[in-house]
């Protein structure tokens, strides 16, 4: 790309203070808008049928007896499913498409909810167990396909301003769910002697939340394309790894260029540090509220808990906000500084917490309760700053509109072995040493996979140095 303009008619871009500027075509950033709220509003509702779970684990426990090591392993196996079917359905998603993917996604998402709600023979640990699995695989085909559509919409200095907006519409999916589940959670609907709701039955968590993830897919298929140039809109983006006609590539090529990547496995190890933090922050946080603070959250589940469920997304939001424009602005498109720094502070803060804890100040008391709430917005506020930064931007900058899909699948899979290690972990650390240390060593566990995640940024601006040095050029 040149200084002054691109080889493109429709798109001009210049360099003001190191900055580079983008001019569109008249029309096109308001069709990108509809384009990516679409897809935003699918994958919100994908996260809708995901932190519902979180919300059951109360009634799990009481009606099944499972304690926190088996409520631990649930969220494990379901993290090593998504995980694994990121790096499959990341690859697909390249040969067949982003939308197809979030379709298929969202129909599997639907029907395993339902089998959750509707089932009377879920009960046992193995039967929730592979519904977990089978759900964590069908959710695993949104954020590749997502990514990859996206890829084809943004210019690499847009990317981290992209990756503040994904953030907005995955933390709306959690926002929705935090107020839905209390509602459904309180909430008896009867029509003569037939419930339709009833107070405190987990299973309803299930049967609502998919019915959202319906409507916004029959949406999406009608708004999304896959790329501007099905909107009318061609030649529009500049793809810095292959401007070549089309979105799609042979599986073969896309397994192979971004395997071999050089950047590619610091970012997925960077990664599996901040879904070591960000998936123990989200899925163990009821508990939490049930036995570190003293909440009863089985049926009216108390205001404050509501309110802080609501900050952490919003929180996170600025967060992500914040470091895509950074990255975007300050950096020209780099992220690895930016979320290094991110990394460090986020640990900073999950230590200084521990150590509040460890004092005494997080307890079943009105100053105990507003600290521990505390701690966990301003965890969300860290975590989530890399989640988007790292999982959204990074890979659009390495595998381009045509291989984003893949690199999104590499990158993010780690996100779910890194949460899948820390869930298994962490449900057996704080069944082992709760009545010594309370959720003392949630914390620990956590602030370690953070120090783990700035180490790995460190170690990638050095192989970017390196590689510069040899006269390299490598996107990411």
């Amino acid at each position: 790309m040149s200084e002054n303009n691109t080889a493109l008619d429709s798109q001009v871009t210049t360099k003001d203070s190191g900055t580079f500027i983008i001019n569109h075509t008249p029309g096109f950033r308001f069709r990108r808008g509809m384009n990516w709220f679409a897809l935003g509003l699918m994958y919100a509702t994908y996260y809708m049928c995901r932190y519902n779970f979180r919300f059951a684990t109360p009634g799990l426990r009481d009606e099944f007896g499972f304690d926190k090591t088996a409520i631990g392993d649930l969220f494990g196996v379901w993290a090593l499913a998504y995980g694994t079917g990121q790096l499959i359905n990341g690859l697909f998603s390249d040969r067949i498409g982003g939308k197809r993917c979030m379709l298929i996604g969202a129909i599997g998402t639907i029907i395993i909810n339902f089998m959750f709600g509707f089932s009377p023979w879920v009960s046992s640990f193995t039967t929730f167990g592979m519904l977990s699995l089978l759900n964590g695989y069908m959710q695993s085909f949104g954020a590749p396909g997502m990514v990859k559509i996206n890829a084809a919409w943004f210019h690499r200095t847009e990317r981290g301003t992209f990756a503040g907006i994904f953030g907005i519409m995955i933390q709306l999916g959690q926002i929705a769910i935090s107020n839905l589940a209390p509602f459904i959670l309180s909430t008896t609907l009867m029509l003569g002697s037939f419930y339709l709701m009833k107070e405190g039955e987990w299973r309803y968590l299930f049967i609502i939340p998919p019915l959202f993830t319906v409507a916004a897919a029959l949406f999406m298929i009608i708004v999304v394309k896959q790329s501007p140039d099905e909107a009318g809109f061609p030649g529009e983006i500049e793809d810095e790894v292959d401007n070549s006609e089309g979105t799609t590539v042979p599986l073969i090529h896309s397994l192979k260029t971004i395997f071999l990547h050089p950047l590619v496995w610091f970012y997925a190890l960077a990664y599996a540090c901040t879904g070591g933090v960000r998936h123990s922050l989200d899925n163990i946080s009821i508990l939490y509220f049930e036995e570190q603070l003293g909440f009863d959250m089985k049926g009216n589940i108390p205001w404050i808990v509501v309110i802080t469920l609501s900050l952490m997304p919003i929180v996170a939001i600025m967060g992500s906000i914040g470091s895509g424009f950074i990255s975007d602005k300050f950096f020209n498109g780099k992220r690895a500084p930016v979320a290094a720094v991110l990394y460090f502070g986020e640990a900073c803060i999950i230590g200084l917490s521990a150590i509040i804890l460890s004092m005494g100040w997080v307890s079943p008391t009105a100053f105990g309760i507003v600290v521990g709430c505390t701690i966990l917005i301003m965890i969300s506020l860290s975590v989530n700053s890399t989640h988007s930064l790292v999982g959204a931007a990074a890979p659009m900058d390495i595998g381009g509109k045509k291989m984003a899909g893949f690199a999104a699948g590499v990158i993010d899979s780690f996100q779910y072995y890194g949460a899948a290690i820390s869930l298994f972990i962490t449900g057996r650390v704080l069944q082992a040493t709760e009545a010594d240390y309370g959720y003392l060593f949630w914390y620990i566990i956590m602030a370690g996979f953070g120090i783990l995640g700035g180490f790995c940024m460190v170690a990638l601006v050095l192989r970017q140095r390196q590689l510069r040095a040899q006269g390299r050029v490598v996107s990411g």
